[in-house]
């Protein structure tokens, strides 16, 4: 008897510790094909480099619908998987800040919690036994490391695809969200960009968000080309976007030379001129060429912008027209605008790997120069539907009062962005005078480089509007990629964001954003029509064998004691 029950309480004690060990130290074996359990190799090595504690409060407490059921604990997986890759050093809860709270309370934690960029999603949802009913959520997760927070958005938010595939996509992000937050709380600077000016960039209320948004994340100068000898070092990126005036050799060299020494660009330009103003007062324009003299330089690192404009039929934002008059008041009507098309990525590349649709404006193509050391990665391109118009190109009204058939776009794909990696020559190779050379060898201690030492990227966009935002007398500037006709929000910020962090983090993070993990949906019809075929395998066959099995074993256990 006494043996008996020491071997209970060995049993209790060992299944009281394998219960405590399997709660520490979260492991398992992935067998699925995509590996959505196994973290990336960048992210790996962030977690176990942490010398201090990351707490993480996530703000998805509480009973959900399936979706965001699954969502919740998706999230507690993923931190469990980088807790025990850190060694314990994430650490996280989670909470409903509204449970147990007044009106007046909830009021005063909505607006602290958006001070920190956490806000509330109005969640409805309908069954058969509720009824409809409404739930505020906090799709967010808060980040603190190192005396620094920052938010963390739970929840993709992309109105192309169903419910379903958003909640999908937010699974898939988790990771890199949370390690990325991680990663820039870490940093004890923020990465030094530069945003180029001196030829007629876009600077003022246009691109008040673009350079809001990269200032909370870098720390931004503006750098006047026309007024600088060189571009220092120092800046992990610079931006060139739309610039409108030419370029000469000696701006031209002053690029090309940060080029060389290592530096990365993310050039958004615009080769034609397109006043939409005019379409107010003529309805219609001819484009007019910049002349910006970049070609050169361009086609030397492996691409050509051409000077062309990008039609689509298939995927194009829509454009209010007035259609009529009723009691002295104009009648407006949504007509699809060919000359601004939408970029649905389809590439694998971690900078637009399950991101939303990017709108374009008057978008030129872009051709690949073949460079056996310069690799090329097509980020963004028109749909099957779609053409290119050359230079000089007649934009007009009249275009929306006119049915346009497939069959009249017939050169589909075109590409609009480009990442290029490898090691770039200077287009000034073999052109420079040897007193030249001279000069800036002795003068400015700064040795002509004919082309990089390790490989280096660029980012080349065909179009000059992709960063700007609308601006509006009642609102004020408006966000990046935000269609005001449609109240639509694009992921035009996502973009240039992740392109921005791909040129300047050499961690590698963003190779978590590259997995792919597919949404497998069941088939509703067949769930109803083998439903309870599937409820007697699962549930009546597994009884049916640990029956027999109790059989079989009274049954030779009556048969040796009858022996005895």
């Amino acid at each position: 008897m006494r043996l008996a029950v020491l071997r209970i309480v060995v049993l209790a004690a060992i299944l009281v510790g394998i219960n405590m060990l399997a709660a520490r130290f979260h492991t398992g074996i992935d067998l699925t094909k995509e590996k959505r359990f196994t973290l990336s190799k960048p992210t790996t090595k962030l977690l176990r480099e942490m010398n201090d504690v990351a707490v993480v409060t996530v703000y998805l407490k509480g009973k959900f619908p399936a979706g965001f059921q699954r969502l919740a604990d998706a999230t507690r997986e993923k931190l469990e998987s980088l807790r025990s890759v850190s060694g314990g050093k994430v650490v996280f809860k989670f909470t409903d800040p509204f449970e147990g709270k007044a009106e007046e309370e909830k009021l005063a934690i909505s607006k602290q919690l958006s001070e920190k960029g956490i806000f509330a999603l109005n969640l409805q949802t309908q069954n058969e036994d509720e009824g409809y009913a409404e739930k505020w959520v906090f799709p967010y997760a808060l980040v603190q490391y190192k005396d620094k927070e920052t938010a963390v958005s739970i929840l993709e938010n992309n109105k192309w695809v169903s419910p379903w595939e958003n909640l999908n996509n937010s699974q898939n992000l988790l990771e890199y969200k949370f390690v990325a937050a991680i990663n820039r709380l870490n940093q004890p600077d923020k990465p030094s960009i530069a945003y180029v000016v001196g030829h007629g960039e876009t600077l003022g209320y246009t691109s008040y968000d673009l350079l809001k948004t990269l200032e909370a994340n870098y720390k931004l100068d503006t750098f006047d080309l026309t007024a600088n000898v060189f571009i220092p070092r120092s800046y992990k990126a610079i931006i060139i976007n739309r610039p409108t005036t030419t370029f000469d050799d000696k701006e031209k060299f002053k690029i090309d030379q940060y080029i060389m020494e290592g530096g990365r660009v993310l050039w958004a330009i615009d080769q034609l001129f397109t006043p939409m103003d005019s379409l107010k007062r003529s309805e219609q324009f001819i484009t007019m060429d910049y002349g910006l003299e970049l070609d050169d330089m361009l086609f030397k690192y492996g691409a050509r912008i051409n000077k062309d404009v990008i039609e689509d039929q298939q995927q194009c934002l829509p454009l209010p027209i007035i259609v009529g008059a009723q009691t002295g008041n104009p009648q407006m009507q949504l007509r699809p605008w060919i000359f601004y098309p939408i970029f649905t990525p389809t590439s694998q590349h971690p900078v637009v790997k399950n991101i939303s649709a990017v709108m374009g404006r008057f978008v030129s193509s872009i051709d690949t120069i073949k460079n056996p050391e310069v690799s090329k990665t097509i980020l963004l391109q028109s749909s099957k539907y779609s053409r290119t118009e050359d230079f000089p190109v007649r934009v007009s009204l009249s275009l929306l009062n006119f049915p346009l058939t497939a069959d009249m776009f017939n050169k589909p794909y075109r590409n609009a962005a480009v990442l290029l990696e490898g090691k770039f020559r200077s287009v000034f190779q073999n052109r420079l005078a040897p007193e030249f050379l001279k000069v800036l060898q002795d003068s400015l201690k700064r040795p002509f480089k004919q082309s990089v030492d390790s490989a280096t990227s660029m980012i080349v966009i065909a179009d000059g509007n992709i960063m700007e935002n609308d601006f509006s007398q009642s609102k004020g500037p408006m966000e990046i990629g935000y269609w005001q006709y449609t109240e639509t929000r694009f992921a035009n910020k996502d973009f240039i964001m992740n392109c921005i962090e791909y040129l300047t983090d050499p961690s590698g993070l963003l190779e978590a954003r590259a997995k792919d993990m597919p949404l497998r949906m069941l088939d509703s019809k067949r769930v109803k029509s083998e439903k309870l075929t599937w409820r007697i395998v699962n549930i009546g066959f597994p009884l049916v064998i640990i029956g027999l099995f109790a059989a079989v074993y009274i049954f030779f256990r009556k048969r040796r004691y009858e022996k005895r």
